[in-house]
């Protein structure tokens, strides 16, 4: 397959060659398990499973992808249900380490605080934060890892969370208010 090609185009493709559904694959596969694991997926024998089971699915159901919508957005939404799938049938909680990417967070918290400098001042441990991501409600924290870690715009959101585009707007003014309001005192603008 051409890489200049679209991923609309190669699922067109893929429907008659089944060989063109594994460029799709090479293009989604490290992108997939990097969102699996910052929804909480921290094993990787499970994140590949998931992962697996998600790429399955969106091959079987090919036929019923819309090529005038974005397809990384459905590949999304997939993997999104699938590890939601996979915390229930478990009854397992996600486990999260934020890394280098719990700064666009703690920046974007900042920015709308009240007092920023004295929320920018602050030294807020990796562990603080993902401590308190960890208690934020599942619509809150996979909103803030598609806008933040994943740097999903609204509209994409919107279709991988299937809410109206408002809507996102809202679950991302709410989490991080939250997300402000679960992190310590000390920290708190």
């Amino acid at each position: 397959m051409p890489p200049e090609l679209t991923d609309e185009a190669i699922a067109r493709e893929a429907l008659a060659n089944q060989e063109a559904f594994g460029f799709l694959v090479e293009r989604y596969e490290a992108k997939l398990a990097r969102y699996l694991e910052r929804l909480g997926l921290s094993v990787p024998e499970d994140r590949e499973d998931v992962l697996q089971n998600a790429f399955i699915k969106a091959y079987m159901n090919l036929n019923s992808f819309d090529p005038s919508l974005s397809f990384s957005s459905w590949m999304y939404r997939i993997a999104h249900n699938e590890a939601m799938s996979f915390f229930r049938a478990k009854r397992a909680r996600p486990s999260f380490a934020l890394g280098e990417d719990g700064e666009a967070l703690f920046a974007s918290l900042a920015d709308d605080s009240a007092d920023t400098a004295a929320f920018a001042e602050a030294r807020l441990s990796e562990g603080q934060l993902a401590k308190a991501f960890v208690t934020l409600p599942p619509k809150y924290r996979d909103a803030l890892t598609l806008r933040y870690f994943e740097g999903r715009s609204y509209g994409e959101m919107s279709d991988i969370l299937e809410v109206p585009v408002g809507t996102v707007s809202t679950l991302i003014h709410r989490a991080k208010r939250a997300l402000r309001d679960a992190l310590p005192a000390t920290f708190s603008p």
